[in-house]
């Protein structure tokens, strides 16, 4: 079959087939990680990252193209996990971007929004590394954008991209020589490939699959099959109350249990002629409407911020919103008054009328709003107490989580190789943090990505001290200066982080040739920083060799940090070997309770 364009309902389909498409051969793509560490997880983040994405696409629906794509970049770039997972997430970013205006396209723009895609995603790594996947999704596009001249069905383009890829993978071993000498392709590539591929599938196939799973509500949809469509409506209170039943709920309220009595809705238009906007800390500002009120939200998009809030202090509110701009459509409701007069008509047993709208609207002043007091603009320093920093790291086992916290850190993040946290995990973290700057400790080279896209997303004043393995990030950690400027802090915690040498010792999951080094499923590795130097059928015997080379450059200080299944016997044994060979450096045991590595080591 052919196509000559498609809509957001078949962009939709290809999204949702192609993420099928890589669940199914998520233990493929892991098993394609060159260190065969048993927690080898590319296909496990790229998975995770397209999952939240198809998530948000089925939330916000669309047959417009560019919409569509639009929703699913935005659930990609939530949920990216890892660096595969968030150069995933930049492909369909520029993708979406180039689309953003067109309810549906052919083949030229099709090929233009793949190839803007792979710009996007090679402007987000520091340094691209060919033979990876943006190898992949560079050629891939590259042919795209030659073939696209010469044809205008869009099945066949996508079949001569997933095609191009293919066949780049299979030369990324030519271009990273580490994965030829292991004898395997590029895993991130693979999973690309894997998505592609449904996207194949579902354009050469969609006779076949149910239609209905990919409809969208049109204009001249009946209300119910249009209600079945669309996300659920808002539990917010509506500004006039129109109860579908004689005897409301309400009825059983008593008026004067209505604690947060003002139902107050407006916006904050941050274009101020003539000011500079002040920075608007969203955390800070909810958190202050919960003194005196609930039903808050808040949503800031670019110059304008809506809010909503049930509040005792209509006037504490107006003050707090005027120090980030001017105030507009304002819309306030005496929830009391309603429910007197709701309690009025019923108690009459007349028809319920619509409740008079108690809204005053932007040309009304704030002073003539609140019939009291003028209005006092607050000074945005004055608004809510932050502290001067607050820190994030990421840590995997209880008892490194607790040496980070019990070090200046406030949130500790839950991940390391496996379960990489997401870019929505670090908004989250350092929007729940009430602080003027705050700083991520990522501790693992494949999350730095993760943090420093979450850094650029939250508008806050966020430093990335880009710490690669736990032991750089207790380092950095411990080279803070509460009374130093962010600039020094920032510098001598990246300078502590490169002046440690980090270890790690963990089982093999399967035979391979690394660096010289072979390697037998089962047997203990060594790996210093990125390299495996030891392979031995004995932990002690890989431990050795691994600080025969983590002394090489001296020390004089040597941090171990126990696995959750390291043996007290082979703990004493190591530490009695390390006191004989290295009589001169200082030794510290702490229980770090990380999972599949029995011990982590830092040499300073």
């Amino acid at each position: 079959m052919s196509k000559r364009s498609i809509n957001g309902s078949d962009f939709t389909a290809m999204a949702l087939l192609g993420a099928e498409y890589l669940e199914r051969n998520v233990d493929r793509v892991n098993a394609l990680n060159v260190f065969p560490v048993p927690d080898g997880d590319t296909g496990t983040n790229m998975n995770l990252t397209i999952v939240s994405g198809v998530r948000e696409l089925r939330n916000k629906p669309s047959a417009h193209l560019g919409k569509a794509a639009e929703a699913l970049s935005k659930g990609l770039l939530m949920g990216a996990r890892g660096n595969s997972g968030v150069i995933l997430s930049q492909l369909f970013r520029g993708f979406a971007r180039s689309l953003s205006n067109l309810e549906e396209a052919g083949t030229l723009q099709i090929a233009a929004a793949f190839q803007n895609g792979v710009d996007m995603a090679y402007k987000a790594v520091v340094k691209p590394v060919e033979g990876t996947i943006l190898t992949v999704a560079r050629e891939a596009a590259k042919h795209a954008v030659q073939y696209a001249r010469r044809t205008s069905d869009v099945v066949e383009l996508m079949q001569e991209i997933h095609a191009k890829a293919n066949e780049a993978l299979q030369r990324t071993p030519d271009l990273l020589p580490v994965l030829k000498q292991v004898g395997v392709v590029d895993s991130g590539g693979q999973g690309l490939v894997f998505i592609y591929e449904g996207f194949v599938q579902y354009l050469t196939h969609s006779g076949t699959i149910q239609e209905k799973v990919f409809a969208f509500p049109s204009e001249a949809a009946a209300p119910e099959e249009v209600a079945a469509a669309q996300p659920a409506a808002s539990n917010r209170p509506s500004a006039v109350v129109k109860p579908s039943v004689p005897a409301s709920a309400q009825s059983k309220l008593a008026t004067e249990d209505i604690e947060f009595l003002y139902d107050m809705e407006f916006f904050i238009n941050r274009k101020i002629s003539g000011k500079p906007a002040t920075f608007f800390n969203e955390y800070a500002f909810k958190k202050a409407l919960e003194k005196d009120g609930d039903s808050i939200l808040v949503i800031a998009d670019d110059d304008i911020i809506k809010v909503h809030v049930h509040s005792r202090k209509p006037g504490d509110v107006l003050n707090l919103a005027m120090a980030y701009g001017e105030l507009t459509d304002f819309h306030i409701l005496n929830m009391r008054e309603q429910h007197r007069d709701l309690l009025e008509h019923e108690a009459a047993a007349e028809p319920f009328a619509p409740v008079p709208e108690y809204a005053l609207t932007g040309d009304i002043s704030s002073t003539e709003l609140l019939a009291g007091p003028a209005a006092q603009v607050v000074a945005p320093e004055k608004l809510h107490e932050l502290a001067p920093f607050g820190i994030v790291a990421v840590a995997l086992g209880e008892g490194i989580a607790n040496i980070f916290l019990s070090n200046e850190v406030d949130i500790v993040l839950s991940g390391g190789q496996t379960m990489n946290p997401s870019t929505e995990d670090f908004v989250n973290a350092i929007e729940s943090l009430p602080a003027e700057h705050i700083y991520l400790l990522p501790n693992n080279s494949n999350i730095i990505l993760a943090a420093e896209q979450a850094a650029e997303l939250s508008g806050r004043q966020v430093t990335v001290i880009p710490t690669k393995t736990i032991p750089q990030g207790l380092a950095a950690i411990l080279a803070f200066k509460e009374e130093e400027s962010a600039e020094r802090n920032a510098a001598w915690m990246k300078s502590a982080a490169e002046q440690v040498v980090s270890g790690q010792v963990t089982q093999a999951v399967r035979n391979t040739s690394i660096d010289g080094v072979d390697i037998q499923e089962g047997d203990y590795m060594g790996i210093k920083e990125k390299t495996i130097v030891s392979s031995k059928p004995t932990l002690l015997e890989a431990c050795q060799l691994l600080m025969a080379a983590m002394a090489q450059g001296g020390g004089e200080l040597l941090t171990i940090l126990t696995g959750e299944d390291a043996k007290e016997s082979d703990t004493a044994e190591l530490c009695e070997w390390i006191e004989e060979a290295y009589p001169d450096v200082e030794l510290e045991v702490h229980a770090g309770g990380q999972p599949l590595y029995p011990y982590l080591f830092a040499m300073e």
